[in-house]
């Protein structure tokens, strides 16, 4: 692993490219109100935003869910007949569920946006204005790898639910207490030989530096191997892990999603919690299901990664994996597939000081997901 130092203040003041924070992760989904009840009921997210028929959008629905500061937007058409219903559409067709935009909040749309294309970014919508009661939103947006996009929202103007367009809107079912608080990091697969060549463009275009790395024996088991690298912008709010499939004996992960996506997209997104322990618990008992961990991970686990909040018994009993570096420990565990093909899923994280992203854990992760693998046959 190589870590490039960053003081986040002197970065941030140099930033090129400054963002606030992730604004919403966007999925294209089949049905986006049977979605939106499984993320409410097994998430324990909020409906907090609608977008359909009954306040004027003819062509598609949309459902804004929240956890914090985590905002999910899930759209599913309803009759195509715009190029936006139609790309919808048939990236549903071709990929299944799974995002379709990592959207981003800046201070100035319109200056990231021309920062973005003048240094190699594709552009898509450029900058626009919509308006309502409750302010106005200035949006753009650039191509990123495979279908994904990321839209730049500028929304120091808006006091609205989401966007005009959306209005307020009800919890879809009580939820009680939060599970999670924040979206840690989105994490990309791209094909074999992609994944600089995409650093470069977060590098390029967005002003982002290059926070981890990992290759080789970082990140491989007795069957299959991977290559990822890590941007982030200078604060660090927003990180995008990049991998892509290394040569092995057998088609690892990123193989298969690539398979079953039909090319590059996002494969999981960490989601950081407070209280990973309570989190899990609901999850499962709401349905979640999670990667299994052998009994042996936690044999020796104090050995080496010391002591944590959690006694290990209950870390056992749950199936959570610890992981230390120099600067803290963190406490992580990943979901099966949310959905019917074996392509996007989620990580549960918990941080104590750790900046890493499970390093340690890689080879017992890997092994657990080539398990499933070989469940499905795709191994």
């Amino acid at each position: 692993m190589h870590t490039k130092p960053s003081t986040p203040g002197t970065a941030r003041q140099a930033d090129p490219f400054p963002v606030k924070g992730m604004d919403a992760v966007v999925f294209a989904v089949g049905n986006a109100k049977q979605a939106a009840h499984y993320y409410a009921t097994a998430f324990g997210m909020k409906r907090v935003a609608y977008s359909g028929p009954e306040n004027g959008s003819r062509e598609t629905a949309s459902y804004v869910l929240e956890s914090g500061g985590a905002r999910f937007v899930f759209t599913s058409v309803i009759r195509p007949t715009t190029d936006w219903g139609h790309f919808l559409a048939d990236h549903v067709a071709a990929h299944g569920d799974g995002v379709i935009d990592l959207a981003i909040e800046v201070p100035d749309a319109r200056a990231a946006y021309a920062y973005a294309v003048a240094h190699g970014a594709t552009g898509i919508d450029e900058p626009y204005e919509t308006t309502d009661e409750h302010g106005t939103v200035v949006r753009a947006a650039i191509a990123t790898y495979g279908k994904t996009r990321h839209t730049l929202v500028e929304r120091t103007a808006y006091h609205g639910a989401y966007l005009p367009g959306f209005v307020a809107a009800a919890p879809l079912v009580a939820t009680g207490a939060r599970r999670f608080q924040a979206i840690d990091h989105c994490v990309g697969n791209v094909e074999l030989g992609k994944m600089d060549e995409w650093v470069s463009f977060y590098n390029n275009v967005m002003g982002f530096t290059n926070m981890k790395e990992f290759v080789g024996d970082d990140i491989a088991t007795e069957y299959s191997a991977l290559m990822s690298k890590v941007v982030a912008d200078g604060t660090r709010k927003v990180k995008f892990p990049l991998n892509e499939p290394a040569v092995a004996k057998k088609k690892s992960q990123i193989d298969e999603y690539l398979e079953f996506y039909g090319g590059p997209g996002v494969q999981h997104i960490a989601l950081a919690t407070n209280d990973i322990v309570a989190s899990v618990r609901a999850m499962r008992e709401s349905g979640v299901e999670f990667l299994d961990t052998p009994d042996s991970y936690y044999d020796t686990l104090g050995d080496w990664a010391g002591e944590t909040r959690v006694p290990v018994e209950t870390l056992r009993e749950l199936k959570i994996l610890v992981d230390r570096d120099e600067d803290g420990y963190l406490l992580q565990i990943f979901t099966k597939p949310v959905q019917d093909r074996p392509t996007v899923f989620f990580e549960m994280i918990e941080r104590h000081g750790s900046l890493g992203f499970g390093k340690g854990n890689f080879k017992a992760l890997f092994e657990a997901i080539e398990r499933e693998q070989e469940r499905r046959g795709n191994l």
